[in-house]
C-alpha cells in the first residue's frame, strides 16, 4: 500500500482573480500548475497548515475561508489527499520561493493551464461555482 500524504491548497482570491502557481523544475511534476500549499504537519488542522505553508512558500499571510474540495489522487510516489480552501490575502505580496511562476486568472480562465491531477477537481469546482456565484462574495471567506 502506498503512503498517504495529507496536503492543503489555497485558492487565493484577489480582485476577482485567482492565484495559480507553477511548480518549479526541481519538484515532482515540474511545470504543472497548482494551488499553493503543502503538507499538514502532525497536530495541525488543515487551516493551520495552510496558513503556515503560504507564509513559508509565498511569504504572505492569508485568511483561510470555506472548504472547496477534497480530492484523493494516486501518484507514483504515494496517495495524495488534497483539501482546498478559499483564501484571501491579508498581508504581503506572493513571492516566488518554490514556484517558477504565478498567474492571476479569472475563474473561467483556469481551464487554460496544465494543472497537477490532484488539483483538477478543485479547479472544476471553482469554475462551476463562479458561474453561479461571485467568488468575491462572502461565501468564499
Amino acid at each position: 500500500m502506498k503512503k498517504q500524504i495529507d496536503v492543503v491548497g489555497a485558492v487565493i482570491v484577489r480582485d476577482g482573480k485567482i492565484m495559480c502557481a507553477q511548480r518549479g523544475n526541481t519538484k515532482a511534476m515540474p511545470g504543472k500548475w497548482e494551488f499553493p500549499g503543502g503538507k499538514i504537519e502532525e497536530g495541525e488542522t488543515p487551516k493551520e497548515a495552510l496558513k503556515r505553508e503560504i507564509q513559508e512558500e509565498m511569504q504572505c499571510t492569508v485568511e483561510v475561508g470555506e472548504a472547496i474540495e477534497t480530492t484523493v489522487y494516486e501518484y507514483e510516489f504515494g496517495v495524495v489527499l488534497l483539501s482546498t480552501f478559499y483564501c484571501s490575502l491579508v498581508e504581503g505580496v506572493p513571492a516566488l520561493t518554490e514556484h517558477a511562476a504565478i498567474r492571476w486568472l479569472a475563474a473561467e480562465e483556469l481551464g487554460t493551464l496544465d494543472w497537477a491531477p490532484a488539483d483538477i477537481p478543485a479547479v472544476e469546482r471553482v469554475m462551476s461555482r463562479s458561474q453561479s456565484h461571485d467568488i468575491n462574495s462572502s461565501h468564499a471567506l
